[in-house]
C-alpha cells in the first residue's frame, strides 16, 4: 500500500512537472479532454435538470390522470383531417360521466382558450394564460393557494365571476395592495379576486401557474357558448388510487361511446390522454437526448484521449535514461508501467476537473439568469471523473507499457 501511494506522488510530481515545463503542449493536449468532459456533463446535467423540472410541474397531478378531448397528446393513427371532424367533449357529458363512471375520484370540465389581458385601475397585465374550469380541479391539481380560497361547487354552477390570481399576475397588478376582494377587469367584465396561488417559478409547459388565472367554466359558456372556435373543452379525470388503469378506461371509452351512440367498428370520435403516457414519452424522448449529447461528446473524449495519449510518448521517450536507471538499480516493470499509467491519469483527471468546474460555473450563471434551476448532480461529477480516470486509462496504457519494457542498458546508453 505505502509503495502505491508513493507511486501516486511521484507520479502526480511528474504530471504537474510536465504541466510546469511543456505548458502549451500540456494545455492543447488537455483541452480535448476538457471540452469531451464538459459536453457530456453539460447535457447530462442540463437533461437531468429538463427532466426533474418536467417531473416537478407534472407532480400536481397523479399520473393516472386522464384528459378527456377530442384531440391526442401524443402520436396517433388517426389522421388531422378526420380529427378535426371530431366533436368536442360537452359540459353535459362532463355531467354524464361524472355520474355514472365507477372508481372515479374527481372530474373537472376544463377550458383551453386564447391568451386575454387583464386590468386593475390603471394597470394591466397582457398576456395571461385563462384557464375556465369547475370547481373540483382543486381537488385533481394540487394548487398552493398563498391566500384566499377557490371557488366552490356554487359558485361554479352559476358561472359566477370569481378569479383566482397567479402569483406574478397578483404582483403586477397589486404590489403591496391586498388582492383579496379587489375588483378586476377580465373579457370586458367585472371579477373579484378570491384566491392568490403560490409562486411556482417558470414551466416548460405553455400553462404557467403564475401566470394563470382561474375563472368559473360557465361564465366562459355563457360568454360564449359551447360551439366557439377560440375554446377546446377536456375533461379532467381522476380515478380512485389502486385502480386497474386500463379497466377504467375501457368503461370510459364505453360510456362516451354509448352516449355518443357511436357503433360497433366505428373509431372513438375523442381521445383518452393518460398523463403516465405523456411521462413515459418525455422520458423517451430524454434519453434519446441523452444518447445524442454523449455520441457527440465522444467525438472530443477521442480528441482527448489522442492528446493524452501524445503527451505520454513524448514523456517516455524524454525519461528513457531515467527509466534505464531506475531498472537498473532493481525497479520491477510493473514499477515503470504504473507510475506511467497514474501520470496519464492524473493529466486526464486535470482536463476532467476542469471541465466539471466549467459546467458548475455556468450552470450557477445561468440558474442565476434565468427562471429556471441548472443541477450539477453528484452523480454527474462521479460520471465525469470516472470517464477521465478511464481516458488516461486508454491513453496511457500503451505508452507506459512500451516504457516497462525498456532494456536498462539500452535506454541508459540512448540518454546519455
Amino acid at each position: 500500500m505505502i509503495l502505491y501511494m508513493r507511486l501516486l506522488k511521484e507520479s502526480f510530481s511528474f504530471a504537474i512537472n510536465a504541466l510546469r515545463n511543456n505548458k502549451l503542449r500540456t494545455l492543447l493536449s488537455l483541452l480535448g479532454v476538457t471540452i469531451g468532459i464538459f459536453s457530456i456533463i453539460a447535457v447530462l446535467a442540463a437533461v437531468d435538470s429538463l427532466d426533474k423540472k418536467i417531473k416537478d410541474d407534472l407532480s400536481s397531478l397523479d399520473k393516472n390522470s386522464i384528459y378527456l378531448l377530442k384531440d391526442s397528446f401524443g402520436p396517433t393513427e388517426v389522421p388531422d383531417w378526420k380529427k378535426e371532424q371530431f366533436p368536442n367533449v360537452t359540459y353535459e357529458e362532463y355531467e354524464y360521466l361524472s355520474k355514472s363512471l365507477n372508481d372515479l375520484d374527481a372530474m373537472c370540465f376544463q377550458m383551453f382558450t386564447k391568451q386575454e389581458n387583464i386590468k386593475y385601475e390603471g394597470k394591466t397585465v397582457s398576456s395571461i394564460n385563462v384557464i375556465p374550469t369547475t370547481y373540483e380541479l382543486e381537488d385533481i391539481q394540487a394548487l398552493s393557494l398563498k391566500k384566499g380560497r377557490f371557488f366552490n361547487e356554487s359558485e361554479s354552477n352559476s358561472g359566477t365571476p370569481l378569479v383566482i390570481l397567479g402569483h406574478d399576475i397578483a404582483q403586477n397588478l397589486f404590489e403591496s395592495i391586498e388582492p383579496i376582494g379587489k375588483k378586476v377587469r377580465l373579457y370586458g367584465q367585472t371579477f373579484t379576486v378570491i384566491g392568490v396561488l403560490k409562486k411556482k417559478g417558470a414551466s416548460v409547459f405553455d400553462e404557467q401557474d403564475d401566470t394563470t388565472a382561474y375563472i368559473p367554466s360557465n361564465f366562459l359558456r355563457r360568454l360564449y357558448g359551447d360551439n366557439n372556435e377560440m375554446v377546446m373543452p377536456a375533461i379532467l379525470i381522476k380515478p380512485v388510487d389502486g385502480v386497474d388503469i386500463e379497466a377504467f378506461k375501457g368503461e370510459l371509452k364505453q360510456k362516451l361511446r354509448n352516449h355518443r351512440g357511436i357503433k360497433i367498428g366505428e373509431i372513438d370520435n375523442f381521445f383518452v390522454n393518460v398523463l403516465s403516457g405523456l411521462t413515459d414519452m418525455i422520458d423517451e424522448i430524454i434519453s434519446l437526448m441523452d444518447l445524442v449529447g454523449i455520441a457527440i461528446a465522444f467525438f472530443s473524449l477521442l480528441v482527448g484521449g489522442f492528446g493524452i495519449a501524445n503527451i505520454m510518448f513524448v514523456s517516455v521517450k524524454e525519461r528513457t535514461n531515467l527509466i534505464g536507471i531506475q531498472k537498473s538499480l532493481g525497479a520491477k516493470n510493473r514499477f515503470i508501467l504504473l507510475q506511467f499509467l497514474f501520470e496519464a491519469i492524473v493529466l486526464s483527471l486535470f482536463g476532467g476537473i476542469i471541465g466539471i468546474f466549467l459546467v458548475w460555473i455556468i450552470s450557477l450563471l445561468l440558474t442565476h439568469a434565468l427562471d429556471f434551476e441548472f443541477a450539477l448532480g453528484f452523480m454527474n461529477i462521479i460520471i465525469g471523473t470516472g470517464i477521465s480516470v478511464l481516458i488516461g486509462i486508454i491513453a496511457g496504457i500503451i505508452p507506459a507499457y512500451m516504457a516497462s519494457k525498456l532494456d536498462p542498458v539500452e535506454a541508459i546508453r540512448s540518454g546519455m
